[in-house]
């Protein structure tokens, strides 16, 4: 019997923040799948290694974790004051699907270099040496993300001494501004109930104080405490425990119907990459998961997330959003956790170490608004070339 051969794909392999993906242009992609649909999603699964059982995604470039389970597609924006559209799909990794309810703010950071090594960008808005702006449109959220990228000799620069917990090597800083993090849409306002902090009925569970915030990624702040955790955890005392994870993942699916994300509860089975579900506690010091040891004085506030039911070995970009803009309004669960009062920033302890997220909140018409949330991340090229996938039909 004879077999077709595989096709192969321009397509760059990245990492950004604490994140790794496949990145494609759209023109480059079979023209069946420059268009949303179950096109498009066959091959990005194809290209992962997704489903499957195993959990392990041998056979694809995904590497069988939240983190390295992701694929991005850019394209030149369709709008004049962007020079980007960015489009980011959370792969499934046991199950055939790709979620595209939300964005990755780790990989935002990669979005501009690829976006400028790749001619999507008008050369004449590069500097050949300082920093240049690139505007980026985050469509499954449709919010404008503003990256400041070190350029060197007319080239992205990707070498740097900037260090962030979590990678392992030190790179180029990149500067993120999450312009109007809250996401667009029916129930769109910041707090999605009104609330600084709701009673969250979780049948079969318990009654929880939560912090429903919508801030670049939908997430739910519960203290660490009634879920009877420290909020020191690392990924082994968490990610091996069924019955914790199971108990997590009941309670996003009760604060994902609270939000108005989802209309039934079997719709959370489906949408695994937002809400996100965190914990907070105030200042403790505990050993990261590098040996690398966190004082009290280090921080402002300890959190915890979880990402596709497993905890996070870091902390998600978007989720970081979410952090600072909920620890901008006093009286949210993450500012009392902080120390309560107005900030302008937080730095927060995570698995891999600390972070420093900044935003401002102000109070307008008796809703919270936040014009920016702003963080630092680096990127950098892993390799670059052609993906090879079998036909799909």
């Amino acid at each position: 019997m004879a077999f077709a051969p595989q096709i192969k794909i321009p397509a760059t392999y990245m990492r950004g923040g604490t994140s790794k993906g496949v990145f494609f242009r759209l023109e480059d992609l079979p023209e069946a799948a420059r268009m949303p649909g179950s096109a498009r999603d066959r091959l990005l699964m194809r290209v992962i290694g997704s489903p499957d059982p195993y959990g392990k995604q041998i056979d694809g470039m995904g590497g069988a974790t939240s983190s390295t389970s992701k694929a991005v597609i850019v394209s030149r924006s369709t709008r004049a004051d962007h020079d980007v559209d960015y489009l980011f799909g959370q792969v499934a990794i046991d199950q055939a699907f790709v979620d595209w309810s939300g964005n990755c703010g780790n990989l935002s950071a990669a979005v501009g270099p690829f976006a400028i090594s790749n001619g999507l960008v008008d050369p004449a808005r590069l500097p050949r040496d300082g920093v240049a702006v690139i505007r980026i449109w985050q469509a499954n959220i449709g919010k404008t993300i503003v990256a400041h990228i070190p350029m060197t000799g007319g080239a992205v620069q990707e070498t740097g001494d900037f260090e962030l917990d979590g990678v392992t090597f030190p790179a180029a800083g990149i500067e993120l501004e999450f312009l109007d993090p809250a996401e667009e849409g029916e129930g769109s306002a910041l707090f999605t109930t009104g609330n600084l902090v709701d009673e969250l009925e979780v049948p079969g569970v318990g009654s929880f104080q939560a912090t429903l915030i919508n801030a670049g990624i939908p997430t739910i702040f519960l203290n660490a405490e009634a879920l009877g955790y420290s909020g020191t955890e690392l990924q082994e005392d968490v990610n091996a425990d069924v019955a914790a994870l199971k108990k997590l993942e009941t309670i996003r699916a009760y604060g994902a119907l609270r939000m108005g994300l989802i209309k039934s509860l079997d719709e959370a089975a489906t949408r695994q990459h937002t809400p996100k579900i965190a914990w907070v506690a105030p200042p403790k010091g505990y050993t990261a998961s590098s040996g690398k040891r966190i004082g009290v004085g280090d921080i402002d506030v300890l959190v915890r997330a979880m990402s596709m039911g497993k905890l996070h070995h870091a902390m998600m970009g978007t989720a970081s959003v979410a952090i600072a803009t909920a620890a901008a309004v006093p009286g949210t669960l993450v500012n009392m956790a902080a120390g309560g009062g107005a900030r302008e920033s937080v730095r927060f302890g995570h698995p891999s170490g600390t972070l420093r997220v900044g935003a401002g909140a102000t109070l307008v018409k008796q809703q919270w608004q936040v014009s920016k949330a702003m963080m630092s991340r680096s990127a950098r090229v892993l390799m670059s070339g052609w993906v090879h996938v079998p036909p799909l039909g």
